[in-house]
């Protein structure tokens, strides 16, 4: 089992995406019901943020809600969001003390008020950290802001404001919710499950996958570094051959 010192100074990836998977079915295998899945999934959550910032990781982007998600039974929906509301109040002093800044993507305006006024808080008050990025997805769906990108770029075209041959992977990139993020360089799914589920379409097109068959909750820093060291094994060519990166 790797360490974090091993992994230290080695390539890292400056982005990091995480979809924290299988809260509900961690549960369920222990006969409990999903909530105790999400609150124990809160606690990952700070573990890992933590890690990452020993770890020297510089942008974090966690899948925390998906337009999907919406779909869930009311109840669920709404104890999601409760959890949320008070997990934002207590990680603000870990946000803190390890000078972590928090950021959002998704369509925020989707989220009750009281979510809202809570995210805006606390990333009011971690504005001023230079240490990592953290960015919760929220509300969020790939194709949803690929469809509002290009509508807000259509609307500019009408407008003479852009000119259609000058759109190019820059002028997209301005029009996404990422508009401040680098592209993703490693996308770590938990519990098994085997696909992207409309998270970073765009932003992951170079990334490197790595699926784990752990459920969030038991998701540790021994799993992360694992991941970590993977990725470091990984030739990354971009569509270049091994020869030129030699």
């Amino acid at each position: 089992m790797s360490t974090i010192e091993e992994i230290k100074g080695q390539q890292l990836p400056s982005h990091l995406a995480i979809i924290m998977d299988g809260n509900g079915r961690w549960a369920k295998q222990k006969g409990k019901l999903r909530v105790f899945g999400h609150e124990n999934g809160i606690k990952t959550v700070r573990r890992t943020v933590e890690s990452c910032v020993k770890i020297g990781i510089e942008y974090l982007t966690l899948y925390t809600f998906s337009t999907e998600n919406w779909n869930r039974p009311k109840l669920e929906v709404e104890m999601l969001m409760r959890l949320l509301v008070s997990s934002l109040k207590k990680e603000l002093k870990t946000f803190l003390q390890n000078n972590v800044k928090l950021n959002t993507i998704g369509d925020v305006n989707a989220l009750p008020v009281k979510v809202r006024k809570e995210l805006q808080e606390v990333m009011a008050k971690t504005e001023g950290n230079t240490g990592m990025t953290l960015t919760l997805a929220l509300s969020y769906g790939s194709r949803e802001e690929i469809k509002n990108a290009v509508q807000q770029i259509a609307i500019k075209v009408k407008n003479n404001i852009i000119s259609p041959e000058n759109i190019d992977e820059t002028i997209i990139n301005t029009h996404l919710y990422t508009q401040n993020l680098p592209d993703v360089d490693l996308l770590i799914r938990t519990s098994g499950e085997q696909r992207i589920s409309n998270f970073l379409l765009w932003q992951i097109a170079y990334a490197e996958l790595y699926f784990i068959d752990v459920f969030w909750p038991d998701f540790t820093e021994e799993h992360l570094v694992e991941a970590l060291k993977n990725y470091q094994n990984r030739e990354r060519r971009f569509g270049k051959t091994s020869e030129q990166l030699n």
